[in-house]
């Protein structure tokens, strides 16, 4: 059974045209990101970035050079879309868009994140196998199956992540329309569509639609009958992301992994028509077979647990960040914050307040008001800066969070000097006051 789940072969005509818009989307999402002004927002102009924590040692390479960066990355998806060197390619690519994904996030993005699971399962994967430049320059690689695990690296991925966006949707804020309704109202001086997205219905389509659509939408691709209305519903769900929500490449890479989920026989006749279709369905099965069993469980395991983590944690994931990240949680909340700094020097006791400017741009600032890790990796820095100078200091901070429209409540102690503080990885910082959501 295990066997013709993992191995049966099938046509690999879905994993070769999926190779083909993977490659084109990753030098899109690259060189996109230089000439939108991503990277000299994000990795130029600040002095410094919010890395996950734990790696600091990734930092934005000095000068210009991260428009190099970026270009050799956009490079490397050219090469991964014409299949040459596919393997060094997309492995190449992994490694520098993970270096890049953990080294700030101000502006995290789950596409972000999810780019980064992709880049590495595909480096595993035989995609370049047929309609690569490889295939031409060593014509005995080149094969028309593939095993059915390929697929199913796919559909299980994705039935994670939307079966977590969907439950994540599944609470007051999301339900009574209050977040839907804040994520149209920014949006209300966009042209045309402007003022039609200030219409209820349009709230509850985000909103009831949401939750619906994440939901079932892995369930009725995969059931034939129903799979073309699903990406019928799919083409709109998306498109109408890309043009509200301009999250970038997710909505086009969202829509190829409809690939999947059709015959391989349309695959093969809508994209490579010459090629042969595979109808065999022979079962072979490799030798690799323990290893892949072990690595995919445990793989799965960590990614249906990662979103699971916040339960962890005293209080509400929507107060304290704590396991928001890494759990496909979309687009759920809008938070600002009022907050001050204050450092005190040990040696003479004199204090004074921070002018964050004079250190973060706007976007990180926003970032370092209310977000409870940034705040503390702020800290720390200020602490780095002034030992600097020859001065052991003190960072206090005075912060008022307010969560989806809410009024702004105290978020930290005050009266705790969070450049003394350690950092937890799975355990609540007692220096986060307790939330007041349900006031």
């Amino acid at each position: 059974m295990l066997n013709k789940f993992l191995f049966k072969h099938i046509d690999n005509s879905s994993l070769i045209v999926f190779r083909i818009i993977f490659g084109a989307l990753c030098f899109l999402e690259s060189v996109g990101a230089i000439f939108t002004g991503w990277v000299t927002r994000t990795l130029v102009e600040p002095k410094f970035t919010f890395n996950f924590i734990g790696f600091e040692f990734l930092q934005p390479l000095p000068g210009n050079w991260m428009y190099v960066y970026y270009t050799v990355m956009g490079v490397f998806g050219l090469l991964i879309m014409l299949g040459y060197k596919y393997r060094l390619s997309m492995l190449a690519f992994t490694f520098m868009w993970s270096c890049t994904y953990l080294m700030q996030k101000s502006s995290y993005n789950n596409h972000y994140y999810l780019l980064m699971l992709l880049s590495a399962i595909m480096v595993f994967l035989p995609a370049n196998r047929y309609a690569s430049l490889d295939a031409k320059i060593n014509p005995n690689i080149k094969q028309i199956s593939m095993p059915s695990w390929v697929k199913w690296v796919f559909v299980i991925q994705l039935f994670i992540l939307y079966t977590y966006a969907s439950i994540a949707k599944i609470y007051p804020d999301w339900l009574d329309l209050s977040v839907p309704k804040q994520l149209m109202a920014s949006k209300a001086n966009y042209m045309i569509i402007g003022n039609l997205l200030q219409y209820k219905f349009i709230a509850q389509l985000i909103a009831y639609g949401g939750i619906l659509y994440d939901g079932l939408v892995i369930p009725l691709l995969l059931y034939k009958p129903t799979r073309k209305y699903m990406f019928v519903a799919s083409i709109f769900f998306h498109l109408f992301n890309s043009i509200v929500f301009q999250v970038g490449i997710f909505p086009y890479l969202a829509l190829a992994f409809s690939l999947f989920f059709f015959e391989p026989e349309k695959v093969k006749n809508i994209f490579l028509k010459n090629k042969p279709l595979y109808t065999k369905a022979e079962i072979i099965v490799k030798g690799y077979k323990p290893i892949l069993v072990s690595i995919g469980v445990i793989y799965f395991v960590i990614q249906i647990a990662l979103p699971l983590r916040q339960h962890v944690f005293t209080d509400n994931v929507l107060w304290t960040e704590e396991g928001h990240r890494l759990s496909w949680r979309m687009m759920l909340r809008s938070k600002s914050g009022r907050t001050s700094y204050k450092i005190i020097d040990k040696a003479t006791n004199k204090s004074e307040f921070i002018v964050m400017s004079n250190y973060l741009t706007k976007k990180q600032i926003r970032s370092a008001s209310c977000k409870p890790d940034v705040i503390w990796q702020f800290a720390q820095h200020l602490k780095k800066e002034y030992a600097k100078k020859g001065k052991d200091i003190m960072v206090f901070v005075e912060a008022k969070v307010s969560v989806n429209g809410r009024p702004y409540r105290r978020l930290i102690d005050k009266n705790v000097d969070l450049a003394a503080v350690p950092w937890y990885w799975y355990k609540h910082s007692d220096w986060l006051l307790p939330s007041q959501l349900d006031k």
